[in-house]
């Protein structure tokens, strides 16, 4: 976890049960202001991506048809 979501979340522990529902449902809004349609994606996730197009970019990859389901 990021240092600044840390110490978010130790500020918010702080608080009484029914503040922290309030800052929950604050923190919800702040991130659908920010995304509504959740398609933005985290540095970490960003990486994630690349590194999965590099690998099928090298051949890296099993196809779905060479898997035994059963």
């Amino acid at each position: 976890m990021a240092n600044t979501a840390q110490q978010v979340a130790e500020m918010v522990d702080m608080l009484p049960d029914s503040e922290q529902l309030f800052a929950l449902e604050f923190v919800k809004r702040l991130v659908h202001a920010w995304d509504p349609d959740y398609t933005k994606v985290t540095p970490a996730e960003a990486a994630a991506i690349e590194a999965g197009r590099a690998e099928i970019e090298r051949g890296e990859y099993v196809r779905h048809e060479d898997i035994n389901w059963k």
